[in-house]
């Protein structure tokens, strides 16, 4: 373990003279900042839609898997009758913790989006709605559909399970497409690293060739790219998480956790996430250096 630490700290603190070896400017320099930080920017945005994403799918599945709605239908007298025995039926059965009709307004707002505000519900056959929450232990919907077939006729049990399934993968892939995307920003962040890696052993052809002369070994060269390549990605890395952070923080936030536009973000411990992206952009860097240095170096043996 202290040999590891050791090693991290010479690594940090490098070597002066190994250092003269890759250039401290130009456009290769410029370019592994600019890939870093914007590499890292995207990569925060895309954790952020991958926990939004879960978060979305939690809320979605708890909510749905909790609610049903039955839906009365029946000539205008015998409407109230038969909401009246579907009521009766619903407070004795095991499993629901609240039922209730929705009102005339509940309902207007429910159809105001498709039909607009000036819908005459009292004068159209609509039908009537009654939300039921079930408890922890639920309830038996093939049970529950036979009273209500033999009490109320007209009522007809949504268990809301063809609408469930739907979001909660729609949802649940919207996660997994921001891993992916992840895999994908890293994967794209090494092979500029390793462009401008490579770009600079080109251009440092004729330092090498002195470097060689005088005794110095390809794993020696190829540890001065390393270690300025990858603190480069590094310190790029950690503008653009801040950046990136920042642009999330920004965001108007979002008091019902079912909406996504407004809950795109982290969360409480999620925050932590952020940090993460430097060091793992300085992992890709170092990996992305360290095979391109060593692979152009053999080439030019």
């Amino acid at each position: 373990m202290n040999a590891r630490l050791n090693q991290l700290l010479q690594f940090i603190a490098g070597d002066a003279q190994a250092d003269r070896v890759v250039p401290p400017t130009g456009y290769t320099a410029r370019l592994t900042v600019f890939a870093a930080a914007s590499m890292a920017f995207l990569a925060v945005f895309a954790l952020a839609l991958s926990m939004a994403s879960g978060r979305l799918a939690e809320n979605w599945g708890e909510a749905l898997a909790r609610s049903l709605t039955i839906r009365v239908t029946a000539p205008a007298d015998q409407l109230d009758a038969q909401v009246l025995a579907v009521m009766e039926v619903l407070a004795t059965t095991p499993g629901i913790a609240d039922a209730r009709p929705l009102s005339i307004e509940e309902q207007r707002g429910l159809l105001e989006p498709w039909f607009g505000p000036d819908l005459p519900l009292d004068r159209l056959p609509i039908p009537r709605l009654i939300e039921v929450i079930e408890d922890a232990n639920g309830i038996d919907p093939d049970g529950l559909k036979a009273r209500l077939a033999g009490e109320a006729p007209g009522a007809v049990l949504d268990d809301h399970a063809r609408w469930r399934k739907p979001l909660v993968q729609a949802a649940s892939r919207l996660k997994s497409l921001g891993w992916l995307s992840m895999v994908l920003i890293a994967a794209l962040a090494g092979a500029v690293i390793t462009l401008a890696a490579s770009a600079a052993l080109a251009a440092n052809e004729q330092v090498i060739r002195v470097l060689r002369l005088v005794g110095a070994r390809d794993s020696y060269i190829a540890h001065a790219f390393v270690r300025r390549y990858t603190l480069r990605a590094f310190s790029g890395a950690i503008v653009g998480s801040l950046a990136g952070a920042l642009v999330l923080a920004l965001l108007p936030g979002g008091e019902d956790p079912g909406n996504f536009l407004t809950g795109l973000g982290f969360h409480g411990w999620q925050w932590l996430w952020p940090l993460v992206v430097p060091p793992f952009a300085a992992l890709v860097a170092f990996i992305a250096t360290r095979q391109a240095a060593l692979a152009v170096l053999q080439e030019k043996r």
